[in-house]
């Protein structure tokens, strides 16, 4: 079967810098609903889009088609009394950036010192060429539900079902920002 809009696709990958620096090997393989879902990059669609199962391609993807370019307006420095403890770098918490429309945004603590806290709310991987290895390793047709929930259900997909608060998981710590 050729992806094509409303596929599930499968892919092995290795995401890295331009200078091949690995940041990330796929320990799952990522499934996504290809057909501007918005599950991935559009230019790995572009890529991927009337392949089959078992192509293979090195792609490079620039910042402006991936996480954007590194914006400085994006750090702040708070009051250390405004965040939670135990705090430590690497932490993450929702806010609202400065000028923007009341958008939530994920901002990352990146340094502590003193009483000042220094959140960066661009991207991990903002201004940076990316370079992924990808590895088709199945295409099928997605199902109705999928198509109408714009995502993948079922293993590496999406779950609905209600998550316990006990459950441990990729769940960051939430505090609004001044």
């Amino acid at each position: 079967m050729k992806i094509a809009k409303n596929t599930v696709v499968t892919v092995n990958y290795k995401l890295s810098d331009a200078q091949n620096n690995l940041i990330e090997e796929g320990s799952q393989p990522m499934v996504y609903l290809h057909g501007g879902y918005e599950n991935t990059l559009p230019k790995i669609e572009e890529e991927l889009d009337g392949k089959e199962t078992g192509y293979s391609s090195t792609l490079q993807v620039e910042p402006e088609d991936a996480f954007g370019d590194y914006d400085p307006a994006m750090v702040k420095v708070e009051d250390r009394k405004l965040l939670p403890e135990p705090l430590e770098v690497g932490m993450q918490f929702e806010g609202v950036a400065d000028g923007e429309d009341d958008e939530p945004t994920i901002f990352t603590v990146t340094d502590i010192a003193d009483d000042k806290v220094v959140l960066d709310g661009n991207h991990p991987l903002a201004g940076m060429a990316l370079r992924f290895e990808l590895d088709v390793v199945d295409v099928r047709a997605a199902s109705d539900e999928e198509i109408a929930h714009g995502h993948v259900h079922g293993a590496h997909g999406h779950h609905h079902e209600e998550l316990d608060d006990s459950e441990a998981g990729d769940h960051f710590r939430s505090q609004p920002l001044q």
